[in-house]
């Protein structure tokens, strides 16, 4: 357990669609936020006021006196896309197991048959996974995944490029084939809050060029296919992440996996992760 690293980097607590004041807990830190419309507040139960900032439409904490800079998602910014919020899911598992589960493809035909895999086309094909030492991020490219329906707005089924990109232990960012614009990426990112080493909540959120659905279609989609997630990861056993590599025995498609585990247990990133067999 490393709760020292992990006390310096920023997490999602709410987000900004609904307004209000509400409870919840950070790193095993009770805590109060209170949310506007245009300014937030976060307060521990001490009274203690943590800095915020307001991105990607969630309000982002950090209870360190050191605070990381936030990864940056250049597509929030750019013009016609939707932003959208997609509520959250809270699940009794670590919050490394819910980005990792994120990252990883060889689920999709079994865990969400019919909309992002079906059998028998599970096939992982060949991708390339690197850490990229100038920005300190894991990046997995060159993915390609046959998709019964890849989004909201895809038509039918279809062969899908994939970017994976980890620019922080508990957040990871999704660049994927966009139906409507070829020449363009959609991204979908998972921000999690750790509640706890055994606990967090996910808040997902998209960028996307779509016209067409409404915004409780998108947001509906994208909760259906967490909650399918939420049973698989509330049962993995360890429930924390183990970061040994003899622990658990990877496969091929599993390299993404692997190069994150690297990645956390390199910077010091193990709350919530096992860093020997006991």
């Amino acid at each position: 357990m490393s709760r020292d690293h992990a006390v310096n980097d920023w997490y999602p607590v709410a987000d900004t669609v609904r307004p209000g004041a509400r409870a919840t807990r950070l790193l095993d830190t009770d805590l109060q936020v209170a949310w506007d419309g245009a300014a937030a507040a976060v307060t521990d139960a001490a009274g203690t006021a943590h800095p915020v900032q307001i991105r990607y439409g969630h309000v982002w904490t950090c209870l360190g006196a050191a605070p990381r800079a936030l990864f940056e998602i250049s597509e929030a910014e750019e013009p016609g896309r939707r932003l959208v919020p997609c509520g959250r899911v809270r699940v009794r598992c670590s919050p490394l197991r819910a980005v990792e589960n994120f990252l990883d493809i060889a689920h999709f035909p079994f865990v969400h048959k019919g909309i992002l895999g079906a059998e028998p086309q599970t096939e992982v094909f060949p991708y390339a996974v690197k850490i990229r030492e100038e920005v300190d991020e894991v990046w997995a490219t060159q993915v390609r995944f046959h998709q019964p329906q890849a989004a909201k707005s895809a038509g039918g089924a279809t062969e899908i490029r994939y970017e994976y990109r980890v620019p922080h232990p508990m957040a990871a960012v999704l660049y994927k084939t966009c139906p409507p614009r070829p020449e363009a990426w959609d991204v979908i990112a998972i921000f999690v809050q750790p509640v706890s080493e055994t606990e967090c909540i996910a808040w997902p959120w998209m960028a996307l060029y779509d016209d067409e659905s409404s915004h409780a279609e998108m947001v509906q989609f994208q909760q259906e296919i967490f909650v399918q997630d939420r049973s698989i990861l509330e049962n993995q056993l360890p429930v924390r992440l183990p970061l040994d590599p003899r622990m658990e025995i990877p496969t091929r498609a599993d390299l993404t996996s692997i190069a994150y585990r690297r990645w956390l247990k390199r910077r010091g990133a193990t709350y919530g992760a096992m860093t020997e067999a006991q």
